[in-house]
């Protein structure tokens, strides 16, 4: 069974040791449950990829595999203002839902049998982006909401929401997303991963346990 993590640097755990990241630890986790299983877990994941770069390099790095299980997440780069765009963010909203659709369409019509969709965890930069009047984590909130949307239209997808998550978690334990994220308020720590695998190993479980019982 081939499980594929497709996303930017919050799959790919920049800023944290490669085994403390949520992708690694879960994989592990699914091996130690799923004995009888031959699971391979792969992290096509990079840091810094929009949803447009992620569509240019899916015909090789999704396409061209036999994937059963496909786990979406992008958006916190797609919802970024640079400097060098002058008020325009690196995906459009309307760019980035297309996009979203895209892939998966594209998943499924390669084979994909489960996709898992995910949002992203709220963000408390509050600094102005260049040439606008909107925060990143506004912006990202923005994102967000767009991918709950694209769940929403779309029953074939089992969506994560991983912003809601975070929230409630907070909220229930009185601390912060302070608490959870790197210094630059974006990426995330130890504690962090460890929300992210919490709140992903029961949907996977779902997953793994529904292809078993499908064939």
């Amino acid at each position: 069974m081939n499980i594929y993590f497709f996303g930017d640097s919050i799959s790919f755990g920049q800023g944290v040791s490669i085994d403390l990241g949520w992708v690694t630890k879960l994989s592990a986790k699914l091996r130690i449950k799923f004995p009888q299983q031959d699971i391979t877990a792969i992290n096509s994941s990079i840091n810094g990829n929009t949803t447009r770069m992620a569509l240019e390099r899916m015909p090789y790095d999704i396409q061209s595999h036999d994937v059963d299980i496909l786990v979406i997440g992008f958006g916190m780069n797609d919802c970024n203002y640079w400097e060098t765009d002058k008020g325009v963010p690196r995906v459009s909203p309307l760019a980035f839902e297309a996009n979203l659709k895209e892939i998966i369409d594209r998943g499924y019509n390669f084979g994909v049998k489960e996709i898992i969709l995910r949002n992203n965890h709220p963000s408390i930069r509050q600094k102005i982006m260049p040439y606008t009047d909107i925060t990143y984590a506004e912006s990202n909130a923005t994102y967000n909401s767009i991918i709950r949307k694209v769940a929403a239209e779309d029953q074939r997808v089992v969506f994560v929401d991983m912003e809601k998550a975070f929230e409630k978690y907070c909220e229930n334990s009185k601390l912060t997303m302070k608490e959870f994220t790197l210094p630059d308020e974006i990426h995330l720590n130890q504690k962090g991963h460890e929300i992210y695998l919490q709140t992903f190993y029961p949907y996977m479980q779902e997953s793994i346990e529904h292809l078993i019982d499908s064939k």
